[in-house]
């Protein structure tokens, strides 16, 4: 099943307004006359946003994550109900789930990594939060099986790993607290 450009940005703009739309298919125009720039060489570091001596853009975040489901619509309520995700709208005035502002991880595996746990899972969505022993209390009260760490992480934070109702691993992460000036 592919997933249609026009899906694409009808989901953009209901999410972020109809010239979200207009301001992109106009940046695309411009975007596809501009020279192309050349990927650093081979081996050389690309590190604080400059490669070869130049400063490059950088993504600001993580926009959306799409992944293929059987129920999609079911698992979509799931995600809502216990994590806590809202769904993109459906319509105009609609709430969209707004992230707060932290740390992310983005990190390609091996693919013989035994991290995701089921080998024919291919991605692993990690998601932070406040208080790890609260998300846990709530998941289980619902039902869900969660295996929190023991051990906590310094400067890093704690970790729990639990699956989705279609066997997606999702590993929960609430990061350490920085430690106060001395």
């Amino acid at each position: 099943m592919r997933f249609h450009r026009r899906e694409l940005l009808r989901a953009a703009s209901l999410v972020f307004g109809s010239s979200f739309i207009v301001n992109r298919l106009g940046l695309a125009a411009q975007t596809a006359t501009q020279p192309k720039i050349s990927p650093p060489a081979a081996g050389s570091a690309v590190r604080d946003g400059i490669a070869g001596g130049a400063e490059i853009e950088k993504v600001t975040g993580i926009g959306g994550l799409f992944f293929r489901a059987h129920d999609p619509k079911g698992l979509a309520g799931w995600y809502q109900q216990h994590l806590g995700i809202s769904l993109t709208p459906s319509s105009e005035g609609d709430p969209v789930w707004e992230q707060e502002a932290g740390p992310t991880s983005f990190t390609p595996f091996p693919e013989t990594t035994k991290y995701f746990g089921d080998a024919q899972k291919v991605w692993m969505v990690n998601f932070r939060v406040r208080d790890l022993d609260k998300m846990a209390a709530q998941l289980r009260a619902a039902g869900i099986e969660i295996k929190v760490d023991p051990q906590s992480y310094p400067n890093i934070g704690r970790f729990a790993r639990l699956h989705d109702p279609e066997g997606n691993p999702i590993e929960l992460w609430q990061p350490a607290k920085p430690n106060p000036p001395r």
